[in-house]
């Protein structure tokens, strides 16, 4: 039993020699993406091309054996079809971009100070300052959502702080609408903009600020001029570590948004255990996911080949 296990431990031993320690490192966070990214979407492709069936699994085989020599292959396109046809999925798309983008922007107008401000400060009280903006993560995502629920709800805090000192009459509608969805992504999301930002202001060279002031520059234009441009790396992340899961959220529109915030994400999870129509529900997936993986890879493809200034 013994020279058995000897044996297999010197063959993986020799394996990996002639595969090389280089080779092996990045051959790990490829195997890694191909179980845990592409398979599932090359699975999530297969049932969208098939039909729904009311048996288990719900769709169809998308290649049959008609006899001993001879292969059929199902491909339905209807599934896509009815995505651009049907208004429903059409709106869910359009509100889906409208909250993610309006929460991308809100994110960036709030985090952008944030960061500066964090990364302007002293040493001492940086690290204080960014604990407190990871301190929300300490916190289940369910809770927050929830705390967010007890304050819009009509017997909520504000409501009842309002009423209190009767600045209103009857309880504001502070939930159940897209604004409160959009509130709830605005406060779960904001940390995601807020690191990316702040790692790019750190990295500015603040003596070209000084230069800026002493040229006649006002602090408004050496903001637009300086600071901005050179945090456009960060922007670019924050923005897409926002907007990226945003689109595709379910958790939030679903306790905050009420039935009247139809998204993407809304849809697919009711595809995919309401009406189980699995085939449905995957061609939406897909379509999510093309539409937010492309322009990312466009942009980081033209990011690529921008050519080097003469300077």
């Amino acid at each position: 039993m013994y020279r058995i296990e000897e044996r297999v431990i010197s063959w993986f031993v020799e394996s990996a020699r002639k595969i090389g320690g280089r080779n092996l490192l990045i051959s790990i966070p490829a195997v890694w993406i191909f179980l845990f990214l592409i398979l599932p979407c090359l699975i999530l492709i297969k049932i969208s091309l098939a039909e729904r069936v009311l048996a288990s699994p719900p769709y169809t085989p998308l290649i049959d054996w008609i006899s001993s020599y001879m292969l059929q292959i199902k491909i339905n396109l209807e599934n896509y079809a009815i995505l651009i046809t049907d208004d429903m999925y059409i709106r869910g798309f359009i509100t889906s971009i409208l909250i993610a983008g309006a929460s991308t922007i809100c994110c960036l107008l709030i985090g952008f100070p944030m960061a500066y401000a964090i990364a302007r400060s002293s040493k001492r009280f940086r690290h204080i300052l960014l604990m407190l903006v990871v301190l929300p993560f300490w916190t289940s995502f369910l809770i927050r959502v929830y705390a967010w629920i007890m304050l819009l709800s009509p017997c909520g805090f504000i409501n009842s702080l309002l009423m209190k000192f009767n600045l209103i009459d009857v309880p504001l509608k502070l939930m159940n609408n897209s604004y409160a969805a959009c509130l709830g992504m605005i406060y779960a999301y904001l940390p995601f903009m807020i690191f990316p930002l702040y790692n790019a202001i750190e990295k500015i060279d603040y003596s070209l600020i000084e230069a800026a002031y002493d040229l006649g520059s006002s602090p408004i234009k050496a903001f637009f001029r300086i600071i901005v441009p050179l945090s456009a790396p960060g922007i670019y992340a924050g923005s897409t570590l926002v907007f990226v899961p945003a689109i595709g959220e379910f958790v939030i529109p679903e306790l905050l948004g009420g039935n009247q915030t139809l998204t993407v994400g809304r849809l697919v999870w009711n595809e995919f255990f309401g009406n189980v129509s699995w085939p449905t529900a995957a061609s939406l997936s897909i379509v999510l996911i093309t539409f937010v993986v492309l322009p990312i890879v466009i942009a980081q493809k033209h990011k690529n080949m921008r050519p080097l200034s003469k300077d």
